[in-house]
């Protein structure tokens, strides 16, 4: 059994700076991480433009410097990976958590490779790996998807985009671009507030043009190799479709909270923490990141969870 201060269970930008943190109060840290570091970042559109400023997005004491105002993906990638040599992290990648379990004031981590002994347990799982689901026949076809890459294979193909906020604009804009013959289904009656303000303007133009083809009050009822069924306010017609990205968001992984002792709330998603000091109802079990935000992940982004990790930090040095 390999024995540590402290297990961060996460290795997107909010669980790395809560080790950062925690180091930096004299624990030992070890951070698990299913697939690589920054791993939901990796998985974003290739040509991902980020919505905050690279001084937002920084951790630790290495200053976040880009060419532009905004950093792409790739930029992101560059600078986490650098974070995490400079900082001497130890970090398991491609590792799996699969149980958390207290025994009197310690617990014992158990996942597919190894056993850890650790008096604290920080949760920085993010959601990015659990995306919302249709429930709509045809949703498991191989040729629907919950993420967006890049438009290139989709040239002068019949595309749905399913959705209306900025992962749904983003991945149509790009796929017109490509070529792609672009429809979006989205269920409410106007564009979400939550869509860039740069980008939104050249959608709507592309829309009135004919250049995208946009149904507002519609979901999509079913999905065939070949098209998808649309109901549009009691009215159902098909759109021939090759393929459907079902960009209609992500949630947090509540089995694994709940399996670990963690309380949450039925309504919003949300674990049951202290909005000061980020422990849960389980003593000495903490949650960081966008995974305190419940099913709202509009409310915790990279640029005010990565003060979690400090939060946790002042409380543990106070009370160890």
């Amino acid at each position: 059994m390999n024995s540590v201060d402290a297990v961060i269970v996460g290795g997107g930008p909010c669980g790395l700076s809560a080790a950062i943190e925690l180091q930096n109060i004299g624990l030992s840290v070890v951070v698990i991480e299913k697939g690589n570091i920054v791993h939901s970042i990796y998985n974003y559109p290739t040509h991902q433009t980020f919505f905050s400023s690279s001084i937002k997005l920084s951790i630790g004491k290495t200053p976040f410097i880009t060419a532009i105002d905004k950093p792409k993906r790739n930029d992101a990638l560059v600078y986490y990976r650098t974070v995490a040599q400079i900082e001497n992290l130890q970090i398991n990648s491609h590792e799996r958590v699969e149980n958390v379990d207290q025994q009197h004031d310690r617990f014992v981590v158990t996942t597919n490779k190894a056993v850890y002994d650790a008096k604290y347990v920080v949760v920085a799982t993010g959601y990015y790996d659990q995306p919302n689901r249709l429930d709509v026949e045809g949703e498991n076809l191989p040729t629907v998807y919950h993420y967006f890459k890049e438009a290139h294979p989709y040239f002068n193909k019949k595309v749905t985009v399913i959705g209306g906020k900025n992962s749904a604009v983003d991945a149509a804009l790009e796929l017109q671009r490509a070529g792609a013959h672009v429809t979006v289904v989205y269920r409410n009656e106007t564009y979400s507030k939550s869509v860039k303000p740069w980008i939104l303007p050249g959608f709507e133009s592309l829309v009135r043009n004919g250049q995208i083809d946009m149904h507002f009050n519609a979901s999509v009822t079913k999905i065939t190799e070949k098209a998808v069924t649309v109901n549009q306010q009691g009215t159902t017609f098909d759109l021939e479709s090759d393929y459907v990205f079902a960009m209609i968001g992500y949630h947090p992984d509540h089995a694994f909270l709940r399996k670990i002792g963690i309380e949450v709330d039925e309504q919003s998603g949300r674990p049951v923490f202290n909005e000061d000091t980020m422990e849960t109802n389980v003593t000495n079990l903490f949650v960081a990141g966008v995974i305190a935000a419940g099913n709202n992940a509009n409310e915790i982004f990279i640029e005010n969870g990565r003060f979690h990790g400090g939060m946790i930090a002042k409380y543990i040095a106070q009370n160890k």
